[in-house]
Formats: structure tokens, sequence, C-alpha cells
């Protein structure tokens, strides 16, 4: 059985998240909800659900700069919800990433529907591991990393941070866009901290065939060095 999507409706009106919420969870959604944008995008950050239902008239921040925010790190489904009705609100939102626009008052069978759509339109996650290198295993479907034989325990950043660099594997990841990912900000006392985690997550891998797994490269980011080009699957699926 498939595990039931999570969606998060991001809306300042209790009336409209009840709504919403009812008709996702008789479509077997997990449902959360912030209403405002501040709690909408630290929502995104924790929970990283599968579709945002969002409304851009927010009481703290717009919500077009909600969506700029998330589209720095996720391809996740964003789905406008909004009371502005002029094309030219549509079409900055649809610019700015959102994937489908909704004016209320609008109705919940037509969202659900376009939900439907937008399921069948994202890409496949791959089935069974994916193997980077002969020693090192990780498993997409249990969330499994194994070094030569013996399991990775992670915690939960290492393990956030892990998946954003086996998802570019062999290319440069900046500090910005991992800060982004995994905290939802950029801010310089981060840095510090994203070192940390590095660093425990080399102690972790080790060295495979003399090569350090985990490569700092320049003042840019990092890099997930592949030992050896051989890799069974894919990594298809969005972080």
């Amino acid at each position: 059985m498939r595990p039931r999507p999570t969606a998060l409706i991001v809306d300042d009106e209790r009336a409209i998240r009840r709504l919403v919420r009812m008709a996702l969870k008789q479509q077997r959604y997990n449902v959360i909800e912030a209403e405002s944008g501040r709690f909408g995008l630290a929502m995104a950050v924790e929970q990283r659900p599968d579709v945002v239902i969002l409304e851009l008239d927010l009481p703290d921040i717009d919500g077009l700069v909600l969506l700029r925010r998330l589209r720095e790190w996720s391809q996740k489904p964003v789905v406008i919800v909004s009371e502005r009705n002029q094309v030219a609100d549509k079409i900055s939102a649809l610019d700015g990433g959102a994937d489908d626009y909704l004016t209320k008052p609008f109705d919940v069978a037509e969202l659900l529907a376009r939900l439907r759509v937008l399921q069948r339109s994202l890409p496949g996650i791959p089935d069974g591991p994916l193997l980077i290198e002969g020693d090192l295993k990780v498993d997409l479907s249990t969330h499994e990393v194994t070094l030569k034989g013996e399991r990775l325990n992670f915690t939960p950043t290492e393990e956030a941070l892990f998946y954003l660099l086996v998802r570019y594997a062999g290319k440069v990841v900046t500090r910005t866009h991992l800060m982004r990912c995994i905290w939802g900000t950029d801010e310089e006392e981060r840095v510090r901290e994203l070192q940390v985690y590095v660093a425990n997550l080399r102690g972790k891998l080790g060295a495979l065939g003399g090569e350090i797994l985990i490569r700092t490269e320049g003042s840019a980011g990092y890099r997930l060095s592949l030992a050896a080009p051989h890799v069974r699957a894919s990594v298809a699926a969005s972080v």
C-alpha cells in the first residue's frame, strides 16, 4: 500500500482550512495547517509535505514571497487558492513556480481534481536500492543506509543533509542551498553548524577505497564524490 501523501494548507481563514482539510482527509491525505506565511515555511521545512495549498494574502508575508522561498529548495507541487483574481496575480504566481491557481470562491471538487492531475504528473520514486558504490548502499524506499553491510544511523539533520547530497551526487551543492533546505534559512550562524554536520557525516561514512565521499569544493559547498561510476537507479525524486 502506498504511503498517504501529506498536504500543507497555508491560509489565515480558519473556515477555508477546515473545508479543505475535510475534503483532503476523505481522499486519504495527511493534513497539516499554518495560519501565517512564516509558520507555513517552518512547517514545510520540518514536515516536507507532498503538496502545498497556498493563499497569497497572508497576515505576515506575501504569499508570492513564500512561494519563492519554497522554490529555492523544493519542487513539490504548490497550488494557489487565493482571493486575488487579477490576471497579473495569476501570471506572477505561475511564473514564480506555482503549479496551478484557483480563485476564491472555489469548488472543492475542482481542487481535488487538479491535485489528482498533479499527482499523476509527479516523477516516480525509484524501486529498490540505489547503489552509489560497491560498499555503500542507499535504499530509498526504507531510508536505510548500509556501509560494508553495517547499517548507519543518522540524526534527522544528518539524514536530511545526506539525502540532499545523494540527490545531487557528483555535483557541487552550495552551502546556501543546503542551509535553506535543512533549516529554511541561510543565516551566517548556520554555516558553522553545517560544517559540524558535514564532519559528523564524514566520520560515519568513513573512507571507501581511500576516497573521502564528501568533498569540500572551495567556498562554494560540498559534493558527494562517486568512487566508481556504478549507479543502479537514478535519484529522480525531488527533495
